[in-house]
């Protein structure tokens, strides 16, 4: 767990950021040190920008940080994110690393900039993001919107509604799930089963078929 002179510190830098930012931009540490935890956030300030409070649960950032290489993640600077209730907030993720360089968590700040892009032109330099053509990824409330989305996200990589897929289209959208660190979320694995019509027996082959 984030202790002593880091946690202390880490608190200080949130509330001293939103407060030079002011009421939207919240700041957000997700502690990792437990491996995967469903109360990752431990500090949080301005957290009506997204509607989370300390205690709340991971988010996609943090389910990457899980389940890829420590070695290979990189901060991830000015990018698009949304809110469940539309709002567009621009995002960094920086990792916080121990003295072995494993990421025992995440130091993530979130700015609402949904007034500003109503006046993009004059406030360009302030709002301006590194070219992306991907959708905004979405801040989930909790684990069970966050498994929600991910399963959404399978079904649009296939392409096909559930009803229609066939065994290669379950199967891609499935490893999909596990490359993203879903099956990380507790119980993911019966509401995957039910969401896909398959067994757990069948859903954990899907996972290792070749």
């Amino acid at each position: 767990m984030l202790q002593g002179l880091t946690f202390d510190f880490l608190k200080r830098l949130a509330k001293g950021l939103s407060q030079q930012f002011g009421s939207n931009c919240e700041v957000v540490v997700h502690d990792l040190s437990n491996n995967f935890t469903e109360n990752s956030i431990v500090i949080i300030e301005n957290g009506h920008v997204t509607a989370r409070k300390t205690g709340d649960g991971p988010s996609l950032v943090v389910l990457e940080a899980l389940h890829g290489e420590h070695s290979k993640l990189q901060d991830h600077l000015n990018y698009l994110t949304k809110t469940r209730d539309g709002k567009i907030l621009k995002s960094s993720t920086i990792y916080i690393r121990d003295e072995k360089n494993e990421v025992v968590g995440i130091f993530s700040i979130n700015y609402d900039i949904t007034g500003l892009l109503m006046i993009e032109n004059s406030l360009k330099p302030l709002i301006a993001t590194e070219p992306d053509t991907k959708e905004p990824e979405r801040i989930a409330q909790n684990v069970n919107d966050l498994l929600d989305e991910l399963i959404e996200q399978s079904v649009r990589l296939v392409g096909k509604p559930v009803a229609l897929m066939g065994k290669d289209d379950k199967i891609k959208a499935i490893q999909f799930l596990n490359s993203t660190g879903a099956f990380l979320i507790t119980k993911s694995g019966d509401k995957v089963s039910k969401h896909f019509g398959i067994s757990k027996y069948t859903l954990y082959s899907y996972i290792d078929a070749k």
